[in-house]
């Protein structure tokens, strides 16, 4: 399996429960900054990939979730 990236803000509440989710299962991950302009690139292609307009957004492989609640309850099924 492939790093997990975190797109995150760096003072974002709700980044910081996924990450502390993602180092509670020993899940190695890499975080990747975001600015906060939703016009910007970046954030323009992971609201295409995720559905989602706000981060935090975790890649697995091909694979984009966004909303908190939603990377934990994944983050929840892994062993």
């Amino acid at each position: 399996m492939r790093i997990p990236i975190l797109y995150q803000l760096e003072d974002c509440p709700y980044c910081k429960l996924v990450k502390e989710k993602l180092e509670e299962k020993n899940i190695e991950y890499q975080n990747v900054n975001v600015i906060r302009s939703r016009e910007d690139k970046l954030r323009k292609e992971l609201f295409e990939k995720s559905g989602v307009p706000t981060v935090p957004v975790l890649q697995i492989g091909n694979k984009y979730i966004g909303e908190s609640k939603d990377i934990i309850k994944y983050l929840e099924k892994i062993p």
